[in-house]
């Protein structure tokens, strides 16, 4: 039965929330399908020097996004099965938190800018999924020696996270070819059966 769930996935949200977790559980359970890793990760063993918080700047934002999209985008059949580590809307709420500080060359026209490529990348998604932060089920932040691990920085995010899919802020989901859009929270196991539900339910 897993071998019928062929569709392009990606996991979406503030860090420190179970994204790269659920992506390894979810490939564990279906060895069929590959594993895109986290751009920031991607790139960092390529030994690009990627800042966070007030320190990003348009090259550290814009060469995630602008990986993240290629990476997408070279699954363009239907039948590929693949899972991303991050979505290239991620790029969007980041750089709209840098913008919002004021204090590197990340601007509101600069996120305004990633908007386009962003939209049109979604297309070759089937399924996006969004980990918001919920005090239904909250995470504790993990120190892993690379992830900021400071709450308010999380928490504003996620905050421009939810304004993003659920207020529809900067318009990012096609109107064509859309993907699904869900929202997953609960426990390691409750997060792994909604997806494959949600992901059933896009088998037509």
């Amino acid at each position: 039965m897993t071998a019928d769930l062929t569709m392009r996935i990606a996991i979406s949200g503030s860090h420190s929330l179970g994204k790269s977790t659920l992506v390894w559980d979810w490939v564990k359970r279906h060895p069929q399908y590959t594993r895109e890793e986290e751009p920031f990760r991607a790139l960092d063993s390529e030994m690009y020097d990627i800042r966070f918080r007030q320190e990003s700047n348009r090259l550290h934002n814009g060469i995630q996004m602008y990986y993240n999209a290629s990476r997408v985008n070279l699954y363009s059949s239907i039948n590929d099965c693949v899972i991303f580590d991050r979505a290239p809307v991620d790029y969007i709420a980041y750089s709209q938190y840098t913008a919002d500080k004021e204090a590197t060359d990340i601007d509101d026209a600069f996120v305004a800018a990633m908007v386009p490529r962003v939209r049109e990348t979604l297309q070759r998604l089937d399924l996006l999924v969004f980990i918001p932060m919920t005090d239904r089920w909250p995470v504790e932040l993990e120190d892993d020696g690379i992830r900021p691990v400071d709450l308010p920085y999380r928490a504003e995010v996620d905050a421009l996270f939810k304004q993003i899919y659920r207020d529809e802020r900067f318009s990012v989901i096609p109107e064509m070819n859309r993907p699904k859009l869900i929202e997953l929270w609960g426990s390691r196991g409750q997060r792994l059966e909604r997806l494959q539900q949600a992901a059933a339910s896009c088998i037509p």
